[in-house]
């Protein structure tokens, strides 16, 4: 057995097999002894669908229609193994747009021997259509299932072959390197996380193991117009690291929404390559700034949430089976399971099961937030006070990471085991007229959201993570469930917020 987890309920606290611990947690913490020497693995797997079968390959990312007509560079699943004593995580990262949580719930579950599996995409909008909304047009479902399948079956044996290739007794060190002009913000209010934030994990004598990287920008350089398979500019950032340092690279994506993508620049390979060495420039530098840190003892808290559906496309599309999630009526709890969604329940609130996470890796918490954070949410920086013409500009704030976290040193994986779209600050929320600073249309990113009520439930559940690790957490019943016009641009710019918080 790779270890026990607390399950805490409202009955108390009781101790399960951690085979079967992700079917039924809502709250776990893995219980770690005393401090071990940490081992270390990496690994990597093509992920590249076959194109010319009878299956056509939908990109993902834009719009509907735009079918695959070759590869430029192939797509990767990379993995982490992090081993001390009897807990093993493995962090993996795969290079599409947004795998979902059903596919990592299988994952995981073809890999009891673990203590944890953490499934993060880098958000890729070049790769194939893993979600469902963007297949042939907006009434077709874009996902091979058989891809999916595959996924799942290489990421479990990239997973088990990297665990059996450990590095013994590795040092760890931590950097950050900063860098606004490698971004732009294409949503009013202006905020931005551009901190790039790594791991470097080496042998006693210096020599480097492998390098684990989190930038936070869209992988999206090459455009809509774009139909060569490709994993955008990360593709160039992972093979200019790997040849400096002479080591594997594991690239994850962080803070993403709000929203967060490359400088514009022409759609092309040659900007896009241009770009991805950029990044890893900014990697060179957090990397020559690192300082040692411990990543044990290890353990990890998560928490089961349900999303409340409200966007009425996401409903028509789970409806006509173009998104395939299964629903569950609303408790009025979002960290309280449902019914499930029937027939029978038609005009019942649907939500969807995810989970969020924080894993304390020693000095280290690393968030794992299931969608595209806004960056607001990172830092606090609330535009204040919020725009009058917002949907909901007297909202209260909601918890955010740094508040959260505190000093403590950390790293953000969005998209991590799902991604249930945009996270949006709910002052932010402008779907109704009049809207936001003086704009004829509203911005983008309510049409990718859940509803204004998702940004919430998802960082309270992460303070709830990191309150239950302090021991501070009021017992939440375990699930049970069985392994779906412009203005102007300077307006509008945020700076750091009081307000009210729930």
């Amino acid at each position: 057995m790779a270890g026990t987890r607390e399950v805490i309920d409202d009955g108390g606290v009781m101790s399960i097999d951690v085979r079967g611990s992700l079917r039924f947690v809502a709250l776990a913490t893995v219980l770690a002894g005393p401090v071990q020497a940490l081992d270390v693995g990496f690994g990597e797997v093509d992920i590249t669908p076959k194109l010319g079968g009878r299956e056509k390959v939908w990109l993902a990312g834009y719009g509907t229609g735009r079918q695959a007509a070759g590869v430029h560079d192939p797509l990767m699943a990379r993995c982490v193994v992090l081993e001390e004593g009897r807990t093993r995580i493995a962090l993996v990262s795969v290079d599409l747009v947004g795998l979902q949580f059903p596919a990592v719930q299988e994952i995981r579950r073809q890999l009891p021997e673990f203590t944890y599996v953490l499934v993060s995409s880098t958000h890729n909008h070049e790769g194939p259509d893993v979600v469902g909304m963007w297949g042939r047009n907006q009434f077709s479902y874009g996902v091979n299932d058989a891809y999916v399948a595959e996924v799942v079956g290489r990421c479990r044996e990239l997973v088990k072959s990297t665990a059996q290739a450990m590095v013994k007794d590795v040092r760890v060190s931590y950097g950050t390197a900063e860098d606004r002009n490698l971004l732009k913000d294409t949503r009013q209010p202006t905020v931005f996380d551009a901190v790039l934030r790594v791991l470097v994990f080496s042998r006693k004598n210096g020599e480097k193991v492998g390098l684990l990287v989190q930038w936070n920008s869209h992988p999206e350089v090459m455009g809509s117009k774009n139909k060569l398979i490709t994993a955008d500019f990360p593709w160039a950032t992972v093979r200019e690291l790997k040849k400096k340092y002479e080591c594997p690279v594991a690239y994850f994506t962080g803070t993403v929404g709000g929203l967060m993508a490359p400088p514009p620049g022409p759609t092309t390979f040659e900007y896009t390559e241009k770009h991805g060495l950029e990044v890893a420039g900014l990697a060179a530098r957090a990397i020559a700034a690192a300082e040692p840190l411990k990543l044990t003892p290890m353990k990890v808290q998560a928490q089961m949430i349900y999303i409340p559906v409200t966007n009425r496309l996401y409903r028509l599309g789970l409806s006509m089976r173009v998104l395939r999630r299964a629903g569950f009526v609303s408790t009025g709890d979002p960290y309280r399971k449902g019914q499930a969604m029937s027939e029978k329940s038609p005009g019942q609130l649907l939500t969807i099961e995810t989970e969020v996470a924080r894993l304390q890796l020693g000095e280290l918490s690393l968030a794992a937030i299931p969608g595209e954070l806004y960056p607001e949410l990172v830092y606090g920086e609330f535009q204040e006070p919020a725009d009058p013409a917002a949907d909901f500009p007297e909202a209260a704030l909601e918890p955010t990471i740094a508040e959260t976290l505190g000093e403590e040193k950390w790293m953000l994986f969005g998209l991590a085991n799902d991604e249930v779209g945009y996270l949006i600050p709910k002052r932010q929320w402008d779907a109704r007229k009049p809207f936001a600073y003086g704009r004829k249309k509203s911005q983008y990113g309510e049409a990718n959201s859940c509803g204004p009520e998702a940004a919430a439930i998802v960082m309270k559940g992460f303070a709830r993570c990191v309150a239950g690790q302090q021991g501070s957490l009021q017992a939440a019943e375990a699930s049970r469930k069985d392994p779906g016009g412009e203005a102007d641009p300077g307006a509008g710019k945020a700076k750091t917020g009081g307000g009210k918080r729930d």
